[in-house]
């Protein structure tokens, strides 16, 4: 069966410690973490983690079964590609000279990336997007020499007005199949 990347929105209560019991399980299963985002909610008591991870359809069902017994985990999602608005931003730092600049900021505009440095040997761009833009504007960038890069991690949230944290609490079903209910 053919790996491909799969995004996972996990809510969990916000309480210190729940991270590191989510990314310790993904170690010691030994599944490699493509991509990692963290940040609170609209309700302040709820975080959302969000992982790419890439497997095939049988890994990425374990690690959901495996990550929702965890204590303080209320719900994982699969976000779809389809399904889904999926961004990250990317921090980039290209080689330039006077003569390659014009260039690298006609393709920063092209992909509509914003100029936030300029010396007189590198430029610092910002971009958001999916993965394919900013991978396709990436590629075009390291002929120049990509000096540093820095990236968040996608980030998703799911198409339509349902929210995630829409969650019925006083229904055991609604939270998932848990081993501490």
């Amino acid at each position: 069966m053919a790996e491909k990347q799969y995004t996972l929105a996990i809510l969990v209560n916000n309480h210190s410690g729940v991270l590191m019991r989510v990314v310790g399980l993904f170690s010691r299963r030994g599944y490699n973490i493509d991509s990692l985002s963290v940040g609170i909610t609209e309700n302040p008591s709820i975080s959302r983690i969000t992982i790419v991870v890439t497997g095939d359809r049988a890994v990425v069902e374990q690690i959901k079964k495996q990550v929702e017994k965890l204590v303080d985990v209320i719900k994982v999602y699969e976000m779809t590609r389809h399904g889904s608005v999926q961004r990250e931003l990317v921090l980039v730092k290209v080689r330039t000279t006077e003569q390659t600049r014009t260039s690298v900021v006609e393709l920063a505009e092209i992909f509509k990336a914003k100029v936030l440095d300029v010396t007189p040997s590198t430029i610092s761009l910002q971009l958001t997007g999916g993965l394919d833009k900013i991978g396709s504007f990436l590629e075009l960038m390291n002929p120049y020499g990509i000096v540093e890069m820095s990236r968040t991690g996608i980030t998703a949230l799911e198409r339509g007005s349902r929210s995630l944290c829409d969650i019925d609490y006083e229904d055991p079903g609604a939270v998932g199949e848990r081993a501490d209910q």
